[in-house]
């Protein structure tokens, strides 16, 4: 054919056409589909699987690794499984990986979707610990490093102590310790656990933390890992909380505190000036909004103290020994108090009816007679250890797929760790198989998915989410068995990024990926001050957000096209059930980094 004029003419536009229809359908493929990654990125030897997930159905085969500095495929497996429909998505698959174990930086491409970039390499979770622990010092009070100011000296006057002789409004001296969350109120079990995950972490990972830090948190070194410092912040505040064996303290203010979104300060909220409630542990039920708690008892969190003593008490030794020896003592004091009322002790609240309503205490009994017997090798705490350790065996969360607000906290059971490593035998056996059980639960649900989720979606699910990788790691740790491998990566990975969001938990961290920004926090909020290492609570229900008080979205929903049914997340401070940080699940994740990092240290050098 002879190409004339307007033969050209017509190819152009066909050409421009079919281009447009391209572009078009690149567009629209980009929009539609999504590979998430674990942001931090993947070490060399370690499980490497990321998620896609798809709004509309397509045909796939093959995934490709792309080498970003040559632009060459490097890896390419087959695409697996279609798990199906999750959350948003219709259609996902695990895209695995490990085989490869090159360094370097990649992206994940199948058609013409591809992942954020990441990098493979032994240093992805270096210094992640450390970061972390910004947050805990920005959450002091007293002495606010972050501020570099004080706050909350006042604290405070006495309630509910009648009964061994302490009228109400006393005068005590309980400054000191973290504020709980983005508000400023101060629990005894959140505090007790975090500085528990905060000993361990340097007792079991002590090369990962860094000197950088004086022990008020300023900067400077002071010949003491940073994460021993902020352990020992914890530590000073509980014995202030436990002054004498028949004194201990459960909390420092009430929701009284939810005035206003506002700086820690001096909070005159109570009407005793400056000065802030402090409950004492009487066993007794005590106020929660219009009715009263469940309080039951003086065991689940008197014997949190006495397992930080405990730990304390053992780390500290070489450095302080009079130090050492009081919390010795003080341990013994706690496990006793413990001992006064078997049972749950709730925290107060006074206007609403929010409170961390825990509901077991046997697992903190045994987790404290672990640590007994393994100061004193004394029998009778082995035996009461196992006593508790077989009344709850499974935390039920793992069966139920679901829990009331901090119903059962710690959200693993620590002790089960602690007692496994001190048994030999038929009884480390049993011991170990409860954690088993509870994985196995978990697992049934989590395999049923592409993102291997089988964490509920409750309050606080990332906080769950860390608890239970840890969980993994410590079972692994007692056994040696490596099936559940896949699923405790999972839930790292979900941690950094591959969630339906495509977003980081922690706030800052890595500081190149999509993290929070506008979380529910007064320093982020008023101030546009970063919140470095916050771990944010997490997606939950939409059935359960749907009907919490109080929230409203303040900007566009940046996340509205991965909303569902099933689980909502939102980076907003109009959000508190999702986007607001906590002390205590950022010290747990702590733990959790350090393992990692470790870990990563310990691989074999990889051959090229």
């Amino acid at each position: 054919m002879k190409l004339t004029t307007q033969n050209l003419l017509h190819l152009q536009r066909v050409f421009m056409l079919v281009f447009a229809c391209f572009v078009f359908n690149f567009a629209k493929a980009q929009e539609q589909a999504w590979i998430r990654v674990n942001q931090l990125g993947y070490t060399p030897a370690g499980i490497k699987v990321a998620v896609f997930g798809a709004k509309e159905k397509a045909d796939y085969t093959r995934f490709e690794l792309i080498d970003v500095k040559t632009q060459k495929s490097v890896f390419s497996n087959l695409i697996g499984k279609d798990f199906g429909t999750y959350g948003p998505f219709v259609q996902s698959f695990r895209f695995d990986f490990s085989a490869y174990r090159d360094t370097g930086s990649y992206y994940l491409r199948v058609g013409k979707v591809k992942s954020p970039v990441f990098k493979i390499g032994k240093d992805v979770y270096k210094g992640a610990a450390d970061f972390a622990l910004r947050y805990m010092r920005q959450q002091r009070t007293l002495f606010n490093p972050y501020l570099k100011d004080s706050c909350h000296t006042h604290d405070g006057f006495v309630l509910h102590a009648n009964k061994v002789g302490i009228a109400d409004s006393s005068r005590i001296d309980a400054g000191g310790g973290w504020h709980d969350a983005s508000d400023y109120l101060q629990y005894s079990t959140t505090s007790a656990n975090a500085t528990y995950h905060l000993l361990a972490a340097y007792r079991d990972f002590p090369k990962v933390f860094g000197d950088q830090k004086q022990a008020n948190g300023l900067d400077g070194q002071n010949g003491r890992a940073d994460v021993l410092d902020e352990a020992k912040w914890g530590l000073d505040w509980l014995l202030k909380m436990h002054p004498a064996p028949n004194l201990m303290f459960n909390q420092i203010a009430d929701d009284r505190d939810h005035t206003n979104m506002r700086m820690p300060g001096e909070d005159p909220f109570y009407g005793r000036g400056f000065e802030r409630p402090v409950y004492f542990i009487n066993g007794e039920p005590q106020q929660r909004g219009k009715f009263m708690n469940n309080t039951t008892g003086t065991s689940s969190t008197a014997a949190k103290f006495s397992s930080a003593f405990h730990l304390g008490s053992s780390l500290f030794r070489n450095d302080d020994i009079k130090y050492a020896k009081t919390l010795a003592k003080k341990a013994k004091t706690a496990y006793n108090f413990a001992l006064i009322k078997p049972g749950v002790t709730q925290t107060v609240s006074v206007k609403s009816p929010y409170i961390y309503a825990e509901d077991n205490w046997v697992d903190d009994m045994e987790l404290a007679g672990a640590m007994f017997y393994g100061a004193t090798n004394k029998k009778r705490f082995l035996n009461e250890s196992i006593v508790y350790a077989r009344q709850e065996k499974i935390t039920p969360w793992m069966e139920t797929d679901t829990a009331a607000h901090y119903q059962w906290y710690p959200f693993i059971n620590l002790g089960h760790y602690e007692l496994g490593k001190q048994l030999k035998g038929n009884d480390r056996e049993e011991i170990v198989s409860y954690y088993k059980s509870g994985i196995a639960s978990v697992f049934e649900r989590a395999k049923t998915n592409a993102f291997y989720r089988g964490v509920p979606f409750i309050w606080c699910s990332n906080n769950l989410t860390v608890s239970f990788a840890i969980q993994c790691l410590w079972y692994k740790e007692l056994t040696q068995d490596t099936q559940y491998d896949e699923l405790a990566q999972a839930n790292i990975d979900w941690i950094f990024g591959t969630n339906p969001w495509g977003t980081s938990m922690v706030y800052g961290l890595p500081s190149w990926g999509d993290t929070p920004v506008n979380p529910h926090s007064a320093f982020t909020h008023l101030k546009n001050f970063p919140i470095d290492g916050g771990l944010v609570d997490g997606p939950i229900m939409t059935s359960t957000y749907r009907n919490l008080i109080g929230i409203k979205l303040l900007n566009e929903d940046p996340y509205a096209a991965f909303q569902s049914d099933l689980v909502v997340y939102h980076d907003d401070y109009g959000d508190y059930s999702t986007n607001e940080p906590t002390m205590d699940g950022t010290a747990s994740l702590i733990y959790l980094l350090a393992s990692q990092e470790q870990k990563a240290l310990e691989e074999p050098q990889i051959k090229k």
